[in-house]
C-alpha cells in the first residue's frame, strides 16, 4: 500500500512548544506553508531569504511618473515651441522625489558600521 515516493527516507525530530511556535513564525515570514519543504530548505541550504521590494516598487513608480511627465512636456514643447516654468518645476519636483526614494533604498541596502 506504500506509494512509490521520490523521497523515501524519513527524518523525525522533536521540538518543544516554544521552538514550534518560532518555526511557525519563521515559516510565515518566509511565506512557506509546507513544514516538510521548510525543514528541507533549512537543512540543505541553511537559510531562507525573504526580501521586501516595496522601496524598489516605489522607485519604479516614481521613475515611471517622471518619464511620463517628461514625455508630455516634450510633446507640448515640440508642438508649441515653448516651455513653461511650471513644466520645469514639475520635472525638478519629480526628480527630487525620485532621488529621495533612491537614497532611502540605498540606506537600507548599504548599512555603514557605526
Amino acid at each position: 500500500m506504500e506509494k512509490n515516493l521520490r523521497r523515501k527516507n524519513q527524518q523525525i525530530f522533536r521540538v518543544d512548544d516554544d521552538e514550534l511556535n518560532l518555526i511557525h513564525e519563521k515559516m510565515k515570514m518566509a511565506n512557506i506553508r509546507s513544514k516538510e519543504r521548510y525543514y528541507r530548505m533549512m537543512v540543505l541550504d541553511g537559510y531562507v531569504i525573504r526580501t521586501d521590494f516595496s522601496d524598489v516598487r516605489e522607485m519604479i513608480r516614481l521613475l515611471s511618473n517622471s518619464s511620463n511627465n517628461l514625455n508630455q512636456i516634450s510633446k507640448r514643447v515640440n508642438a508649441t515651441g515653448n516651455i513653461y516654468a511650471d513644466d520645469i518645476k514639475d520635472i525638478k519636483d519629480n526628480y527630487e522625489l525620485l532621488w529621495e526614494q533612491i537614497k532611502i533604498m540605498l540606506d537600507k541596502f548599504i548599512k555603514l558600521p557605526d
